[in-house]
This record gives structure tokens, sequence and C-alpha cells, in this order.
């Protein structure tokens, strides 16, 4: 019996494997401790701000300062969300003097972005 949450979802009417299918999957699904790093860096996604940030530094790089004012944040709010953006490798920093400037930390943010971004805009 199918509960109401689940009545949209169809779902095969007998329990039948495909061996040949499977084989494929099973060797080609990547081992659990990269979809592990893989969903960690998914998450960091799901703040607003940090899409924010990096949306920022598609243009330019800029220091803590330029960031904050850009954001209407306070530059700890911002300093925060860079060192997660930091840790997750998808900013780089550089100090000048007494600033630092951070900038994407490849082309590779700037891909996963764009592809998000063209998805949510897709009818």
């Amino acid at each position: 019996m199918r509960e109401d949450n689940y009545a949209d979802i169809e779902c095969c009417e007998t329990t039948e494997t495909h061996a040949e299918l499977l084989k494929i999957v099973k060797d080609t699904l990547p081992e659990e401790t990269q979809l592990y790093d893989l969903a960690e860096l998914f998450k960091v996604f799901g703040d607003s701000t940090r899409i924010r940030i990096l949306f920022v530094l598609f243009e330019a790089e800029v220091c803590v300062c330029d960031l904050a004012e850009a954001l209407n944040m306070t530059q700890s709010a911002i300093s925060h969300q860079l060192r997660i953006l930091k840790q997750s490798k998808l900013v780089k920093s550089r100090r000048e003097g007494k600033s630092i400037f951070y900038s994407l930390a490849d082309d590779h943010v700037r891909s996963i972005i764009n592809q998000g971004l063209e998805h949510v805009e897709e009818d």
C-alpha cells in the first residue's frame, strides 16, 4: 500500500533486476568517499550569501571590505563565508599590504554556478 506522499511517483509493477545494467552502474559508480565529498561541496552552494559572494568574484578580485560594501554585510559575516568557500577550495586569497584579496580558485567554480543558473532558468 502506498502512502499519499508517494502517490505521484511511478514504480515498477514487478520486481525484476537487469544484471547487465547493474554491472555497468557498479563499475562506474564513484567510491563512497568521493560521493560524500561531492555532496559536501554542493552543500557549500546551498547558501545564498556564498552564491552572492561568488557572483561578485566572477567580476573581479576584491578585498573583504569591498565584498562587505557590495553585499551590504559586515566584514565579519563576509569573512565567515569566505572561510567556508576557501576550505572548499572555491576561492583563493592573497595579501597585499594590510588587505586580503579574494578571487575564484579556478574556472570550475564559474562553470558549476553557470550550469546551475542555466538549470534554474529552464522552462
